[in-house]
């Protein structure tokens, strides 16, 4: 099993989450995050001169455990539904996970999924 991570612009999350359901992946969490990468923020230049620097930009993490069979569908779903060539678009990161427990059954692994 493995554990998919994936930091994604706010704009594209519906794009991102409906593509996932249709492709039969529906269980996932969702957090609001803030964060920085290779852009390291956005300057703004208002209509007076002004430029205010926004570091930490908000973005969308993405989480879901899947069989190690359907790690590379789940990360080409979410690749094409989020990119859009710009610097920002995010990251996926794919972490091991050694077991999964479903609270109300018991059920341990793939099962537990």
């Amino acid at each position: 099993m493995t554990k998919v991570e994936a930091i994604i612009r706010p704009e594209r999350f519906e794009q991102v989450k409906e593509a996932l359901a249709q492709a039969g992946f529906a269980g996932l969490n969702v957090v609001s995050v803030t964060g920085r990468g290779v852009q390291k923020g956005v300057t703004y230049v208002g209509r007076t001169g002004e430029r205010t620097t926004v570091e930490m930009l908000p973005k969308v993490k993405l989480e879901l455990v899947v069989r190690d069979g359907d790690v590379q569908k789940v990360v080409d779903i979410i690749v094409s539904n989020s990119r859009t060539g710009n610097i920002g678009d995010g990251k996926i990161f794919l972490i091991t996970v050694a077991d999964a427990i479903r609270v109300r059954t018991g059920e341990r692994g793939e099962q537990a999924l």
